[in-house]
């Protein structure tokens, strides 16, 4: 009579193999999923770019990211996504308006530095988009597609 199951010991070196294909795998997930945060937040600055520019078209001014929403130009997850609401795609967005109107730049954040992202994004009524490699914001290097 044979038994037809796995030892303790086979099953233990499987066990095994996965984890240690798991632990290899983990890293890679993760640079994923920020890799994909970060493109998220540059398309939401396109998105916030034209959004503006319409809204000037429109009303003469440009608008606060709020403002954006409630004329319905930006989805709803993007205007809300401030510091005070909840993230888009792991960046919080933030629009100032200078000039008496004239001009704007809105700045895209990591909720979770180094776990959602890890650079700056900024853009303002040029439309060209600036990022930054550490967590100060205040130094913008070249920029990466207009």
């Amino acid at each position: 009579m044979t038994d037809k199951g796995f030892t303790l010991i086979e099953l233990m070196i499987v066990v095994a193999i996965i984890s240690i294909l798991v632990a290899l795998a983990m890293p890679n997930l993760m640079e994923s999923r920020k890799a994909a945060a970060e493109a998220s937040a540059v398309s939401s600055l396109r998105t916030i770019s034209s959004a503006q520019e319409l809204y000037l078209n429109r009303f003469g001014t440009y608008g606060m990211l709020q403002n954006l929403r409630s004329v319905n130009m930006v989805d709803p997850i993007l205007g809300a996504a401030t510091t005070i609401g909840s993230p888009k795609s792991g960046y919080y967005f933030t629009v100032t308006i200078g000039g008496s109107g004239a001009t704007w730049t809105c700045i895209a954040r990591p909720s979770d530095w180094d776990s959602t992202g890890n650079w700056n994004y900024k853009i303002d009524q040029t439309g060209v988009i600036y990022h930054n490699p550490d967590d100060n914001g205040n130094t913008w290097d070249d920029s990466i597609g207009g």
